[in-house]
């Protein structure tokens, strides 16, 4: 059993926390509206605490799941953040969706006090969170991601060790950037389809046997026929992923039109008012003449 702190509990932090608690660790959790932490400890048990600085005092392990660069820099650096009281080889595993720029500061702030960071950004959504099935993307030293291992397998079917510091964030920027354009082209081919006066069910259910098949087909094209978009993965966070991928291409060089058209996509569709449908909407601006 470690003892640990689990700071943010918003759709994939509440479940992530609870599979800590469930395999017998003892968890304490932080959420800035202190409800959410007090419906968490009535569902799983575990303590709740009022400042990050609270949860992480006597913590072996910390994890932080927030939601953006600003949000993380607060709750492990400011005057209540955890490493105002995390002792020397501790160890944060950070599942924030974040740049890679405050990951590589982050670990380099803990290192001036001994304290190791784990970038570890994932994937597989909120059914992924609450099924454990998530897949989890690390960045940072090799022993500090060997002990962290065993207790995010909690909640990940898989775990893989990136690189150093901010490899696990830039990983999940190529994830980003596959998903934004394997999104576009299924919304393409939906909507080109249901023009044509096909069954684009009976459609999807063939090709999604072949080469075509991705997980946005297996998991979004019947709510996109439907235009059913209140669910799922907002509108909103994709767009602030993709700006992560947007300016580390102009850092690293990297030609990424296709992500930024698709990004230019999704300010249209905030602009339609869907700030917080699911990605999958991008079939909302083809669908209208």
């Amino acid at each position: 059993m470690s003892k640990i702190a689990f700071i943010g509990l918003g759709v994939m932090g509440h479940p992530m926390a609870g599979h800590l608690q469930k395999a017998g660790h003892d968890v304490t959790v932080y959420n800035r509206t202190i409800e959410k932490a007090r419906g968490w400890q009535k569902q799983y048990g575990g303590n709740v605490a009022e400042t990050p600085a609270e949860a992480a005092e006597k913590a072996e392990f910390v994890f932080s799941c927030v939601g953006n660069d600003h949000d993380l820099r607060h709750v492990m650096t400011s005057s209540i953040g955890a490493f105002q009281s995390l002792s020397a080889e501790s160890i944060v595993i950070d599942h924030t969706t974040a740049s890679a720029d405050v990951a590589r500061e982050l670990y380099e702030d803990g290192k001036t006090k001994a304290i190791h960071f784990i970038d570890a950004p994932i994937s597989g959504g909120q059914a992924g969170a609450e099924n454990g099935q998530l897949t989890v993307m690390c960045g940072g030293d090799p022993e500090s991601y060997a002990k962290a291992e065993p207790l995010i397998g909690c909640f990940a079917k898989s775990c893989v060790h990136m690189g150093p510091s901010g490899s696990g964030q830039l990983a999940k920027m190529i994830n980003q950037i596959c998903i934004a354009g394997l999104m576009q082209g299924l919304a393409e081919g939906i909507n080109f389809g249901q023009r044509a006066g096909l069954d684009m069910d009976k459609v999807i259910e063939v090709i999604s046997k072949g080469a075509a098949q991705s997980w946005q087909m297996d998991n979004r094209a019947s709510t996109m026929i439907r235009g059913d978009f209140d669910f799922g993965f907002a509108v909103e966070w994709m767009r602030k992923d993709l700006s992560f991928c947007l300016d580390e291409s102009k850092k690293n060089g990297a030609r990424l039109p296709v992500t930024a058209l698709v990004d230019q996509f999704y300010a249209q569709v905030e602009a339609r008012g869907g700030r917080r449908w699911d990605t999958s909407s991008l079939i909302n601006l083809l669908n209208r003449d």
